[in-house]
């Protein structure tokens, strides 16, 4: 249920119904808008109409269920779209394209300091790099872990860039949160709800990617468990979904971005190295997703990619991936937006 306060409720008008939420067992999640609060109350399905004796209490305008099994991520909770901050000069959702860019997995202090400076010149907003890699092989290179999360530092400190990496278990998730600037969940773990849950508690930006077989229902029902545990800053990412094509890695949908931004309020950003994974075919789908209107893109981009540990075939050169900033910026100009 939603609990819709009126325009000019004070905070004691809000504490009262807070604190009436929670004695009918209920958790309450305070979406602040510009003339009035709205506030969530989640809990069991069951008994959800007792939540109707709130309409009583003062301050309140109305008491609204909630149609959609994701609560928290719905547009009937918040309608407008959100804006995650990710630093002092950098959001996501607004009408700036956010680009995130570097290679799948940090190799060595001179691979990923050379990509960072690459990726900024060319115009990339944040740097993205892999210190935990979970791989379909146990026998393929895995990531230089705590290590590379240092390399990733320096080249933020460097370039000035923020760093968005993957977290890949719970017992690692303090430490990818004490270096990182954003939490990604990979599509392996997507579900993995007890680490949905545990990046929920962390307090930082979340980027979640959509796993290989998922609905979009599935997907926002993976964000909810991160917004139910207090966190707001969600990021959704489209990287394609498994097929029965063969002709590229995955199948990137596209048409998930306008379905999802019709029915939540949260970022979506769209991968097309992994959508792909063909360095071919990056910039037209990266073309097409800002033109369908995503918020932002994560690409791959290594300064030696023959020779990459991983995901060499899909990633892009530098020079390659500056050609591909100026062609975005043409994209997005028609639209109204900038890059």
């Amino acid at each position: 249920m939603i609990i819709v306060m009126k325009a000019g409720a004070d905070s004691q008008d809000k504490e009262a119904v807070l604190k009436r939420i929670m004695e009918l067992g209920y958790t309450p999640h305070v979406i602040s808008g510009t003339t009035r609060d709205v506030i969530g109350a989640v809990g069991d399905e069951r008994g959800k109409l007792v939540l109707q004796s709130l309409e009583s209490l003062h301050g309140v305008e109305s008491v609204v269920p909630i149609l959609q099994p994701y609560k928290l991520a719905s547009k009937e909770v918040k309608p407008t779209r959100d804006i995650v901050k990710i630093s002092e000069n950098v959001e996501i959702g607004g009408d700036k394209v956010i680009v995130m860019a570097g290679p799948c997995s940090v190799e060595s202090e001179e691979q990923i300091i050379e990509t960072a400076v690459a990726v900024k010149a060319a115009g990339a907003h944040i740097l993205r790099g892999g210190a935990f890699k979970p791989r379909t092989s146990p026998y393929s290179f895995q990531g230089l872990e705590e290590e590379g999360l240092k390399l990733l530092a320096k080249a933020r400190e460097i370039t000035g860039l923020p760093v968005v990496t993957e977290v890949i278990n719970i017992e690692t998730a303090d430490l990818v949160a004490d270096y990182s600037d954003i939490l990604q969940i990979g599509a392996r773990n997507s579900q993995n709800f007890a680490l949905l849950k545990k990046v929920g508690q962390l307090r930082k930006p979340v980027l979640l990617k959509r796993g290989m077989a998922m609905t979009i229902q599935e997907l926002l029902m993976s964000a909810e468990y991160i917004l139910a545990e207090g966190n707001q800053s969600v990021i959704l990412c489209e990287r394609g979904i498994r097929t029965f094509e063969t002709a590229t890695r995955n199948t990137l949908d596209l048409s998930a971005v306008p379905v999802l931004q019709s029915k939540t309020h949260l970022p979506v950003v769209v991968d097309p190295s992994h959508g792909t994974g063909n360095h071919h075919y990056v910039a037209p789908m990266s073309c097409a997703a800002v033109a369908c209107g995503a918020d932002g893109l994560i690409i791959e981009v290594h300064p030696d990619p023959e020779h990459a540990t991983s995901d060499g075939p899909q990633s892009l050169k530098p020079s390659t991936f500056a050609k591909m900033m100026e062609q975005l910026k043409k994209i997005a100009e028609v639209s109204g937006r900038t890059v």
